[in-house]
């Protein structure tokens, strides 16, 4: 835990509202596996983390006024409930009124509150701060005025805010891993049933940490999107073929390959990149139970080649930093994690190789890019809490 930017936001809070009622800690993620797969209805492998968003919420006086303050933007938003809607694109407010939009939409009664928050996910890393954003908002308001929201409904609510308020397609799996994440423990989640089961990372001789390539990946909601379209033009060229195809996680290989002359050149490498990451993460999921953690980092090496070749995801930054990190001795494997156009690498390294292998990959990063890397060291941690 954070206690200073805890504090932080509990003095800010007392300055401008008077005493905190609710306190929350809402944690970013990471994934290990399963990139773009959770719109196909198909599997991921996410874990909640350390770095997280923090919350301080009380009734105000006024029941119809609320007032949202964001000490990382440096900015106060007031508004009344009754004339509640969507800021500009891109606004951080859009997070936080979506999900009080869809409370309202379920039948629920949210009265004016205050709400004051701070973080330390790194913005545009990958590691969803904005699903933490919503999960936290959801859960602070879920305690704050009693409302007796299950969590994979809060799940739900966060995930239609981003839909519906912030104007991103997202699947499930981000808001689903800063909700439900477990200590020490991985998520392997089917994003259609919804059926979950959580397992021991256990990694044994190595560690995972993220890199952050410091370029904010301001491709990623509109493209997203494109890949959303895509994916879902190939599900209807497959279902009008096979039937009963509702995702790209009810069609085969065999049935690719049978539909590709009726497919783009692009929608069939679309189909083909998630198919075959949901094979991948079952993969990975095996080799974790079996202790095989060599064959997770070549898991991990052929899911980076896919999001650069199939899925065009990455950027150059990014594919640079694999590639330096998947040619040496002290990493198994490093692929870029997120929505892809930036944010961060996921290394699988040999625990005590840390501090020279960033040292190492930063000097050649600044040789070809004339910019830093951040790393980013990774604790599993439980989801949203309240404190």
């Amino acid at each position: 835990m954070n206690v200073e930017l805890m504090n932080r936001v509990t003095e800010a809070f007392s300055n401008q509202f008077g005493t905190p009622e609710v306190m929350v800690k809402s944690p970013g993620r990471i994934n290990v596996i399963g990139e773009h797969t959770d719109y196909n209805l198909g599997f991921v492998l996410p874990a909640a983390v350390g770095q997280a968003i923090y919350f301080a919420v009380s009734k105000s006086e006024d029941p119809e006024r609320c007032s949202l303050v964001s000490l990382d933007m440096n900015d106060r938003f007031d508004f009344k409930l009754s004339e509640l809607k969507p800021q500009g694109p891109e606004a951080w407010q859009n997070y936080l009124l979506g999900v009080i939009a869809e409370i309202q939409k379920s039948g629920r009664e949210v009265q004016g509150f205050n709400l004051v928050f701070a973080g330390d996910v790194p913005r545009g890393s990958g590691m969803s701060s904005s699903a933490a954003l919503e999960c936290g908002t959801a859960f602070a308001l879920n305690q704050l005025f009693e409302l007796v929201i299950p969590k994979v409904e809060m799940v739900k609510i966060s995930q239609k805010a981003e839909h519906n308020y912030a104007g991103v397609m997202c699947g499930i799996m981000d808001q689903f891993a800063s909700m439900m994440g477990k200590k020490d423990q991985v998520l392997l989640l089917d994003c259609k049933t919804l059926e979950y089961e959580h397992f021991p990372m256990a990694l044994e001789d190595y560690t995972l940490m993220l890199c952050n390539s410091n370029v904010s990946h301001s491709l990623a909601s509109s493209e997203y999107n494109v890949r959303r379209q895509q994916c879902e033009e190939g599900v209807s060229i497959l279902n009008a073929k096979y039937g009963g195809i509702e995702s790209l996680r009810d069609a085969s290989h065999e049935q690719l390959e049978g539909a590709k002359e009726d497919m783009s050149e692009v929608v069939y490498r679309r189909c083909k990149y998630v198919i075959e990451e949901n094979e991948r993460l079952h993969s990975v999921t095996k080799s974790l139970r079996t202790g095989n953690i060599e064959a997770v980092g070549d898991l991990l090496k052929a899911a980076q080649n896919a999001m650069e070749t199939e899925y065009e995801i990455t950027c150059p930054e990014i594919d640079f930093m694999a590639a330096f990190a998947n040619k040496r001795k002290d990493v198994l494997g490093a692929r870029m994690m997120g929505g892809g156009f930036g944010g961060c690498t996921l290394n699988l390294i040999k625990k005590g190789s840390e501090e020279l292998f960033v040292t190492e990959l930063n000097a050649a990063y600044q040789k070809e890019f004339n910019k830093d890397i951040s790393p980013i060291a990774i604790e599993i941690s439980d989801g949203v809490s309240l404190l």
